[in-house]
């Protein structure tokens, strides 16, 4: 299929049908079922966002994206990451609730590494939409880096128990199933613990975007058998890798998608506005600001395509990229937001105006994952500097 060119202010310009087609929908489907009054009041509700609406968003294949055909996916293979992208990048646009990024995370781990038993109880569910799932990695401070993973799973006749804190874990306490990263004798494991099991306890976190909640797992000598184990023993690393690639990339073109739609009713609202008898927008020293904040959020979509399309390839340059979007488009992501409010003035820093929640949302993607600072020290080491 011949690529199509696309609109302005988008990830990537040359999209085929079969994507351009899957983006539309998924930009009319947000929409009609959940616009920015719809959000507003999802944010006074406990989960941020209802189980009908996510099987519904799930029933577009979201969550299939990156699963095997055998395993109920769309079998796309590597290049269903480039599809996820343009879902996050239209749930920006629209600063969409569900847990699109950890339900895809613990999807594609389980449709690449789990055991038939996961792949046939679990994942169906996850597809589906019925269930939903959380990564349990960070453990706190300010790294997560796969080195900074300290939690033990120590092994008991039983299997394994586990004991300690990971937080933040996003939609913690709507998951039924926990993907947690451990170690085990030193070496990376990961186990899918059902979120009912005893000694898990879920603490809800203060949050500062209206619609995603995070919480704080405890594990307090949880015991799991060997049947919860992701993978190999120890032989983690892989995906763990794999999923922050995919993390940083799809939250990367969250906050591309989010910027994009700020500016654009930045721009049309400096062509309405009259200060003493001209618009703003023909204000010299106020196009030069336009001008610049255009030309980083050029540099947010072009940083996250590469990032999305190093990982779809396979590329051994996909780790550095990933990174590259993530310390690029966590800094000047928020940087173009808070330069649009100021472009609005008074009104910008209303809880009327809208654009409060997309300074939320690109604030919350930059702390995510590991802040700028700690991906630029990461680029270095991958390029041994």
């Amino acid at each position: 299929m011949q690529p199509i060119r696309r609109a302005g202010g988008a990830l990537d310009f040359d999209l085929t049908e079969e994507q351009q087609l899957f983006a539309d929908t998924s930009r009319r489907f947000l929409a009609d079922e959940c616009d920015l009054s719809t959000i507003r009041k999802l944010a006074e509700t406990d989960a941020g966002f209802t189980a009908d609406w996510w099987r519904r968003a799930a029933g577009l294949g979201w969550i299939s994206l990156l699963v095997d055909e055998d395993a109920g996916g769309l079998g796309l293979g590597d290049e269903g990451i480039l599809y996820l992208g343009l879902v996050a990048e239209e749930m920006g646009r629209m600063v969409s609730p569900g847990p699109l990024l950890p339900c895809s995370l613990v999807a594609a781990t389980l449709s690449r590494s789990g055991s038939d038993e996961q792949r046939s109880e679990a994942l169906p569910a996850l597809v589906s939409g019925e269930a939903t799932a959380s990564w349990c990695f960070a453990e706190g401070g300010n790294s997560w880096s796969a080195d900074s993973v300290a939690m033990q799973a120590e092994r008991v006749p039983v299997g394994y128990r586990l004991h300690g804190d990971k937080w933040p874990v996003e939609a913690a306490a709507e998951a039924r199933h926990l993907l947690v990263t451990a170690r085990c004798d030193g070496q990376l494991t990961q186990f899918l613990v059902p979120a009912d099991t005893a000694g898990v306890a879920i603490e809800p976190l203060e949050g500062l975007d209206l619609v995603r909640r995070f919480a704080r797992v405890r594990f307090d000598g949880v015991e799991v058998d060997e049947s919860t184990v992701v993978g190999a023993p120890g032989g983690a690393a892989d995906d763990v890798e794999r999923q922050l690639q995919i993390g940083l990339a799809v939250s990367c073109a969250e906050s591309a998608g989010a910027v994009a739609r700020v500016f654009e009713f930045t721009l049309e609202w400096a062509f309405e506005r009259y200060s003493f008898g001209r618009p703003l927008a023909s204000y010299q020293a106020l196009k030069h600001r336009f001008a610049d904040m255009k030309t980083y959020l050029e540099g947010c979509h072009a940083t996250a395509s590469a990032a999305l399309h190093a990982i779809a390839a396979s590329s051994a340059d996909s780790a550095c990229l990933a990174r590259v979007a993530k310390a690029f488009i966590g800094d000047f992501a928020p940087e173009i937001v808070q330069e649009c409010v100021q472009m609005h003035g008074g009104i910008g820093v209303t809880w009327d105006h809208d654009i409060h929640l997309y300074l939320r949302r690109v604030t919350t993607n930059r702390a995510i994952l590991g802040a700028p600072r700690e991906h630029r020290l990461a680029i270095a080491d991958l390029l041994k500097l």
